[in-house]
Parts: C-alpha cells; sequence; structure tokens
C-alpha cells in the first residue's frame, strides 16, 4: 500500500520514496515516475480518445491503487489529481495520517487535519457532500434521507453524533474550484535542468525552408539563490554543424545513429551503390520535441523533425509537444477566404483543412513503424504526405504527427512551385508528383527516424 504525503494545491508524493506527482507537470515525467516504482506501482491504464484528442483528458489510472492522474489534452501538463478509493492507500497532511487502515477520514477527522473551511456543499441529485479548501475537495456519500440546511448561501448538511460519512474520493487542483481548474505552469521542481520548448518558428524563405527559430525556457543561473525561469530565443538553420547545434541547445537526450537504409532499393542503381562505413544520426531533443538529423560525411544539418506527440501514435510519449508555427502560400483558392492569406499550421491543425488550401504528393507513403525487438504496433500505420520540402505526417484522426523539413536535392521557388500546382484556379485539384522536388523514394528515406523506446504501460482508447 503506497504510503503518500496530500500538499492541497501542489502534489501527492511518496513519504519512503523519493518522488511526486506535482501539479503542472509533463505527461512523461509522470510516467517515468511510475516506470520507476515498477513493482509497487501495477495495473496502469493510459485512457485519451483517439477520435477526439484536444476535447478529451489524458488519464493516467491506477486502479490498484486507487489514483488517478488527470492531463490536460492540450498542454499535456497535469491539472487534476484524485484518490478514488481511499481504502488503497495511506494518506498524511503534514507527516500527520489522516487517512489509512487504522485512521477513519470522516468528516471531523478531516476537520481536525486540515482546519476549518467554509460550509460544505450537498449534491441533491448526486448524494455527495464535498468540502473544499483551496486546491482540495473531499467528497462524502450522504444518505439521501437527510434534509439540507443553508448557511451563508451554501447547503450544507448536519450530522449526528457518530453518523458522520467518510471520504470516498479526494481531489488535489489548482485554485478554488476543480471544474476550473486548469494545469499551472510547469514547476521550476520539474525542470530537472532541461531545456523546453515554448514556441518554434520556421524560417522560410523564396526558395524553402531555412530552418526553425525557438523559443526556450529553462532554470535560470545555477549562482542565483532562488530559482527563476530563464527565456531565450536561439536558432536552427540547415548546414549548421553538429557543434552549432549543440552550442544552441545543449546536449541532445540521445544521438541515435541511423541503420542501414532499407529504402535504397527505390533510389537509382542502388545495386551500385558502395557500402558506406558511415551512418547519418539525430540528435534527439526530447522536451523540445524535435530531431536534428546530421550528415554521415560532412555533419551538417540536413533535417529537422518536429512531433506533436498525439496520444495513439507510435512515438507517445517520447517527446514533449512542438509547438511549431508554419506559414505556407495557397495553391487553391476557397470560398471566404482571401487569396493572399497564408496557410497557418500548427500542432493543431487538421490534415483535411490543410489540404483543402494546399496541393501536396496526391498518393501517401503508407509508414508502419516497429522496434527492433518488438515488431507490433498497436496504433497502426500512418500516411505521409510530400509537399515542397516538407512531409506532413498525418494520423489516421487526420492530425498531423509529425512535419520533417529538409533541403530539398532540387532547388526551387516557392512562387513557381504555386503557379505550377493552380493557385489561380479555384479549388484545383492537380497533382504534384511530377513537380515535386522529393520523390517517392526520397519520401520514404526521409521518414527513417530513430525508434524510440516504448513504455510498458497499457494504453486504453
Amino acid at each position: 500500500m503506497l504510503d503518500l504525503e496530500v500538499t492541497p494545491e501542489r502534489s501527492l508524493g511518496s513519504t519512503t520514496e523519493n518522488w511526486e506527482f506535482v501539479l503542472g507537470m509533463h505527461f512523461s515525467q509522470a510516467v517515468a515516475i511510475i516506470q520507476s516504482q515498477v513493482g509497487i506501482i501495477k495495473g496502469v491504464q493510459v485512457l485519451y480518445s483517439d477520435t477526439d484528442p484536444l476535447n478529451v483528458d489524458i488519464i493516467i489510472n491506477m486502479p490498484q491503487d486507487g489514483i488517478r492522474l488527470i492531463f490536460d489534452p492540450i498542454q499535456q501538463r497535469l491539472k487534476t489529481i484524485e484518490v478514488f478509493n481511499m481504502k488503497l492507500v495511506k494518506l498524511k497532511y503534514c507527516s500527520m495520517p489522516f487517512n489509512s487502515p487504522e485512521v477513519v477520514p470522516s468528516i471531523e477527522e478531516i476537520e481536525h487535519s486540515f482546519g476549518a473551511t467554509h460550509p460544505g456543499v450537498y449534491d441533491a441529485a448526486k448524494q455527495l457532500f464535498t468540502l473544499h479548501f483551496r486546491g482540495l475537495s473531499f467528497y462524502f456519500p450522504v444518505d439521501s434521507k437527510l434534509q439540507p440546511g443553508y448557511a451563508h448561501g451554501l447547503g450544507s448538511l448536519h450530522f449526528p453524533s457518530g453518523a458522520s460519512p467518510v471520504v470516498s474520493k479526494m481531489v488535489i487542483y489548482t485554485g478554488v474550484n476543480v471544474l476550473d481548474s486548469r494545469p499551472p505552469p510547469l514547476p521550476l521542481s520539474c525542470y530537472q535542468q532541461q531545456l523546453y520548448l515554448g514556441a518554434a518558428t520556421v524560417l522560410r524563405s523564396a526558395h524553402g525552408t531555412r530552418g526553425l527559430r525557438l523559443q526556450l525556457y529553462s532554470e535560470g543561473s545555477i549562482r542565483s539563490l532562488e530559482p527563476r525561469k530563464q527565456c531565450l530565443t536561439r536558432e536552427i538553420i540547415f548546414g549548421d554543424s553538429c557543434q552549432d547545434v549543440a552550442t544552441n541547445l545543449g546536449a541532445p537526450s540521445r544521438v541515435f545513429f541511423k541503420s542501414e537504409d532499407k529504402m535504397k532499393i527505390h533510389s537509382p542503381s542502388a545495386h551500385r551503390r558502395v557500402q558506406t562505413k558511415r551512418s547519418d544520426f539525430f540528435y534527439n531533443y526530447f522536451t523540445l520535441g524535435i530531431d536534428v538529423l546530421f550528415d554521415a560525411r560532412t555533419h551538417k544539418t540536413k533535417k529537422i523533425i518536429m512531433h506533436t506527440n498525439y496520444p495513439g501514435h507510435y512515438n507517445f510519449n517520447t517527446y514533449h509537444r512542438c509547438e511549431f508555427h508554419l506559414e505556407l502560400a495557397a495553391d487553391k483558392v476557397i470560398e471566404d477566404v482571401p487569396l493572399d492569406a497564408p496557410v497557418l499550421i500548427t500542432a493543431y491543425s487538421k490534415w483535411d483543412e490543410v489540404a483543402t488550401r494546399l496541393t501536396p504528393s496526391e498518393r501517401p507513403v503508407v509508414l508502419h513503424r516497429a522496434g527492433s525487438t518488438n515488431t507490433a504496433n498497436v496504433f497502426g500505420s500512418t500516411f505521409c504526405y510530400g509537399y515542397q520540402d516538407i512531409i506532413f505526417e498525418v494520423m489516421p484522426n487526420n492530425y498531423i504527427a509529425s512535419i520533417t523539413l529538409y533541403q530539398s536535392a532540387t532547388p526551387f521557388h516557392v512562387a513557381d512551385w504555386n503557379a505550377t500546382t493552380g493557385k489561380s484556379s479555384t479549388g484545383s485539384t492537380s497533382s504534384t508528383a511530377s513537380t515535386a522536388p522529393s520523390s517517392s523514394s526520397d519520401l520514404k528515406a526521409a521518414l527513417q527516424d530513430a525508434k524510440p523506446s516504448q513504455s510498458k504501460i497499457r494504453v486504453t482508447a
């Protein structure tokens, strides 16, 4: 049985181990804690919506411990901690037990442990009596025969001595109302000396993509007496050396060397290629949600991958969501949209909406990821569409899983591309296969990326 300390409006943490679930922490950090407690925390489930991932909360459910962690689906940070089965866990406040096999969490016990608060609220429809503290609420099931009294406009119940109900659920959140709670900013205690991304802007010119401008934040100087947030701006430009990237972004979370390119059979004269001893390599920046690919020979940046970290994707929980901002000139004219209005693409855009104004490659490449040791992929395949020097990886629910930016081997001009694809014709559906700077084999090769390790957590859609 877990022995946990409750901190209202902040956290639920172990009293015997050095870990705690902190409001505002990222989903991946909570998963890392659970993985560190293998054999202690068991039967974990991840619940999410396949069809509506931005409006339905992501939940880590621990039924054997009676705990539920609820994450905001957009920010993917912890907004609510629920203890829904008080019999499965020991709880303390200021090191004083208020829930255990020996201590029954009655109303009197809660008031004794946490002090006075506003009169409780009675919900007749749910037959629940609730005591609210700032950032903390306790729910008591009550007999429907009891009639509420009123004090200062709040419905409250008066229980005879010895008939006090027992807590059935406890909720930790930020603010004064659990229904309006939002995840706080990432707490400084969760920075863990890592760099985090505020926003990423794709830098474009008349000849295509140049690179990324990143708005970053991290802990301030360790010389400071008090921890503080420090913001900075950095750029990654195609052609930057691996030393340049490491100088701007720091050491990567991981360096991944590409294995043999299984797509080379699609290249012309592939059988005449000499086996090389070099290998292209990635810098994986998990907390930034990006990968940077370097050429094996020149060690120069040649591709950048931005991840959206949607649940239901093979790489979910490996990266933080990359909050990118990409503007493209439209190829098509649609009703009620000005001709010169750019196409704005973010991590929350849906592909079917983007494709109404762009003319990507007509036939997508089907991408099926699988690990080197475990070839099963319960999430299924994704679809990759090429457009100019960009590859969009699209999930079956039409959300964009990742965007790959690369330097085209064939020089082109954006204005020429738009003219070729029929920008001036309303609702044009002309294919770009013949004018695209990347062939189908290039598209496949561009997606030969890192295979992240998968967490041993049962995922339920």
